[in-house]
């Protein structure tokens, strides 16, 4: 039996082409919103959840992280996807023509150079893939759409421009979500353990809750803040290390984050799927 895929977007959609990569001849199920996209799998209607989280040059993606406790669902793996951005037109359309192109803020901002000196508007839509069906609806030669290969191939569009992305190692990180935990066995491999905590109110408290990671040399490769209940006085902390549960050191390091926080929730732990060279994990802190 098929494995049933959700992902945020229309078919053709990069989150579309993550899911054929990772989970080749599947059924993939396209949803309008992350939330509706996770949400499908917490009500058992799909298995999983491919969702992007953060791209290599733009940063992390709105609104995913605010999702990822409330769902319910578990991290179950990661998956890279080099993003290669095409200039896509009616048939017959000639680049010289183009004067607007539609796609997502995220993708219009990562071809900025190429359509600055090409003298094209960007117009913003809420998918990549789903402004390919605004220009086969308005049937105009002077607008095109920024969107993927795949997508040019399912509408029917003509490639203009191929991989016009400001930056060649463009690429956007996605988490696999399941209703069901799955921890891998410890088998002496690169593993990642996502875990989202609420500090107690005290003084140099993140800097105590942290310091368990540094004397167990526990590798923290993401830190990110963000407001709780649009209150600037109460934050969650979203975290990844690379370790895994079975280690004496995670087990020492949470020891002494529990100690210093109110609340502590692991949403996952995965084998590790980062690129050795082509992309950077950064190690931020963002409050938003």
């Amino acid at each position: 039996m098929k494995m049933k895929i959700t992902y945020q977007g229309v078919a053709g959609a990069y989150s579309n082409i993550a899911a054929m990569q990772v989970f080749p001849e599947q059924d993939y199920l396209p949803c309008d919103t992350f939330e509706e996209a996770m949400g499908k799998v917490s009500a058992g209607e799909a298995d999983l959840a491919m969702i992007p989280v953060e791209n290599s040059n733009a940063g992390r993606v709105s609104d995913v992280h605010f999702l990822l406790p409330k769902t319910g669902l578990h991290i179950v793996g990661e998956h890279f996807l080099r993003i290669e951005h095409q200039l896509l037109g009616l048939p017959g359309a000639r680049l010289e023509d183009i004067r607007a192109a539609s796609s997502h803020p995220q993708a219009l901002a990562q071809c900025s150079a190429f359509l600055k000196a090409h003298g094209i508007k960007p117009m913003a839509r809420i998918d990549t893939a789903k402004s390919c069906e605004d220009v086969l609806a308005w049937q105009d030669k002077s607008k095109a759409a920024i969107a993927s290969k795949l997508a040019a191939e399912i509408y029917g569009l003509q490639i203009l421009a191929p991989n016009i992305e400001n930056a060649a190692n463009n690429t956007t990180r996605f988490l696999i979500m399941s209703r069901d935990e799955t921890v891998p066995e410890d088998d002496g491999g690169k593993f990642i353990t996502s875990f989202i905590f609420k500090l107690k109110n005290i003084p140099a408290a993140l800097y105590k809750a942290l310091g368990g990671f540094a004397t167990n040399g526990i590798n923290m490769t993401k830190l990110e803040s963000y407001l709780l209940d649009g209150k600037f006085v109460s934050a969650q902390f979203y975290a990844e290390i690379e370790a895994h549960p079975a280690q004496q050191a995670f087990k020492n390091a949470f020891d002494e984050l529990r100690f210093f926080s109110d609340y502590v929730h692991v949403l996952g732990t995965y084998s590790s799927a980062a690129p050795d060279v082509s992309l950077k994990i950064f190690i931020r802190l963002i409050i938003s």
